[in-house]
């Protein structure tokens, strides 16, 4: 097909959305951090967020018990997560729980076997804190139990 016959404005438009389907998967994903709609959290800020997901310490504001989850060691949600939480690679928050874990001081968070578990720990536990991108929040959003979650802080990458 010969686009010299065709007006320029289509042309660009057509350049305009080539150049938008070519970036749409390097955009920035958003992880979000999800907890039971029954919990006492409304909102976390990100420190928050680090000391209940680096062991620092595993309670909510007002002081009830946190357990967080972490998605599986190969989920390229948990490594967004970690990036956008703490900047850190995977590589560099394991090598840090294997300390952590030799030292005696704290276990890490409870590993899930992918999104579809991470939703349904959170909408059955009012402690559990968990995180998913916002596209697979909005994936998930036709199941059930995604009406017992809230999102409590949000991450952009």
């Amino acid at each position: 097909m010969n686009t010299r016959h065709l007006p320029r404005s289509r042309r660009l438009l057509g350049a305009a959305l080539l150049a938008l389907a070519l970036y749409a998967p390097l955009a920035p994903a958003d992880v979000v951090l999800i907890a039971n709609s029954r919990s006492s959290v409304d909102k976390l800020s990100q420190e928050q967020a680090v000391n209940i997901f680096m062991g620092r310490y595993r309670k909510l504001p007002d002081g009830s018990a946190a357990r967080p989850l972490d998605l599986d060691a190969n989920s390229p949600g948990r490594r967004l997560f970690y990036r956008a939480l703490i900047d850190k690679t995977l590589e560099e928050v394991n090598a840090y729980w294997m300390r952590l874990i030799f030292a005696g001081r704290t276990p890490p968070p409870l590993m899930t076997t992918g999104e579809e578990e991470m939703l349904a720990m959170v909408a059955s536990d009012p402690q559990v804190i968990g995180y998913l991108e916002r596209s697979q929040l909005t994936r998930l959003e036709r199941n059930p139990l995604a009406r017992n979650i809230k999102i409590v802080l949000s991450l952009p990458e």
